[in-house]
């Protein structure tokens, strides 16, 4: 995300300070904080005048806003930007939390999913919020694939890997296939799978096709993509969205409204299948990544935050994430560091064990 430095860079040393101070203030309790409140609170000697002033300055950035019902201040979107990228101090872990996550997770029954289960419960403990995990995509390399016809408008693709797992997906091959098509990309896809994952198979995919594009007719060029494609985006066996916490951003609603997008959020988790855009949001590199507001597009009507980090295998490749939504009202400081250190651990976990 990319930092608002220009406010930043316009705010003296004294105005910084102010700002830094309001939105603590915020973000503990909730109110809007005024001028006499800061004076208390800032080290700085300053009159409840000056802050009045500095406050107006921070208004006209729009860094602030002013509720009608109150003569203090609150935070914006932008304001809370700036803060989480450019003021926000990073708590450790504290060593009790770090406990707890740990052994809940060592506790868990041999597999993956009860892990996930235990992560996304302990999340959602500690940070007081609504916890998200993805789970990883199946990484175990394919052993074999075959296509069969079920209708003339649908056909089942089997896919066996290694460790002996076996899945069966229906979906809608292209019209007017034939049985020698389903054989030929079968036979195709064997050919050129030769132990990949999945995930290495789609990537290379499009390469063989193009260099033995000779050996396949287009009904069988079709199949193959539709095939793979079926497992890519509509693979829910090895996509799970566990969602823990609801009652803790029902509970912390304090308003019809606040109740309101609390429901919404919720409506959107459940209408949302391709929960690989959940994946995306960390795309852009390793760490914890934080989205206010608007800027989070997977819930940005429901007006929430977002702090979301990856977990990777042995190979450092993203399998997966895990993190935490509440209100932008969240104790940053605190809780980036918690996703943090769960999301590594859950990743340190995942490389011990054998996909599932």
């Amino acid at each position: 995300m990319t930092p608002p430095n220009g406010p930043f860079n316009e705010m003296n040393i004294r105005s910084r300070e102010v700002f830094r101070t309001l939105v603590e203030s915020f973000l503990a309790t909730g109110d809007p904080v005024g001028s006499r409140t800061l004076s208390k609170t800032l080290v700085e000697n300053v009159s409840a005048a000056t802050i009045r002033n500095v406050m107006q300055d921070l208004e006209i950035l729009g860094l602030l806003d002013s509720p009608h019902t109150s003569a203090g201040r609150t935070p914006t979107q932008l304001g809370l930007r700036l803060f989480v990228d450019s003021l926000l101090e990073i708590d450790d872990v504290a060593q009790n939390d770090r406990r707890q996550i740990k052994s809940t997770i060592d506790d868990a029954e041999p597999g993956i999913h009860d892990m996930l289960d235990r992560a996304s419960s302990v999340l959602s403990g500690l940070t007081h919020t609504a916890s998200l995990v993805l789970s990883p995509k199946s990484e175990s390399a394919i052993k074999h694939i075959e296509f069969v016809s079920l209708a003339p408008d649908r056909a089942l693709v089997v896919l066996v890997t290694a460790d002996g797992q076996v899945e069966n997906r229906v979906f809608s091959p292209p019209l007017g296939q034939t049985a020698s098509a389903m054989r030929e990309a079968a036979n195709f896809l064997n050919a050129v799978v030769r132990g990949r994952t999945l995930s290495e198979l789609m990537e290379n995919i499009a390469d063989e096709i193009l260099q033995h594009r000779q050996k396949l007719d287009s009904a069988a060029r079709q199949l193959v993509k539709d095939g793979l494609a079926i497992w890519e985006n509509k693979g829910q066996a090895h996509e799970r969205l566990i969602v823990r916490g609801q009652s803790n951003l029902i509970d912390g609603a304090e308003t019809e409204d606040d109740l309101a997008r609390v429901k919404e959020l919720f409506d959107e988790l459940e209408r949302k299948r391709d929960l690989a855009q959940f994946l995306e949001l960390t795309e852009e590199g390793e760490g914890v990544r934080v989205f206010i507001g608007s800027e989070n597009k997977l819930f940005s009507l429901s007006g929430s935050s977002l702090v979301v980090s990856p977990y990777m295998n042995s190979d450092r490749k993203i399998i997966g994430a895990v993190g935490v939504i509440g209100p932008t009202r969240l104790n940053y400081g605190r809780i980036v560091p918690i996703v943090d250190y769960t999301a590594q651990l859950v990743g340190k976990m995942l490389s011990q064990k054998t996909p599932i």
